[in-house]
């Protein structure tokens, strides 16, 4: 999950919830407004909604190399 930065400077921060044992209850995202006191702390490594459709785009288009590789190794530990 990433920091995402929308168009008028809210920013949305992963969040996940578990119980008190360690157990994923749950996964979402908060919301920050410029002037909250932790939106200077997150806002370096936020990225818009575009860069984020940018990187899933070419996550899917240059993935190919990489899912070859896996599959390789994937039938070597099978076989």
């Amino acid at each position: 999950m990433y920091v995402i930065r929308l168009a008028d400077g809210t920013l949305r921060v992963p969040q996940s919830l578990s119980s008190d044992d360690g157990r994923l209850i749950g996964n979402a995202y908060m919301e920050l407004s410029p002037g909250d006191p932790d939106y200077d702390r997150w806002l370096p490594e936020a990225l818009t909604e575009e860069e984020m459709a940018e990187r899933r785009r070419r996550w899917r288009e240059e993935n190919d190399e990489l899912e070859r590789e896996f599959l390789a190794f994937k039938a070597e530990q099978d076989g």
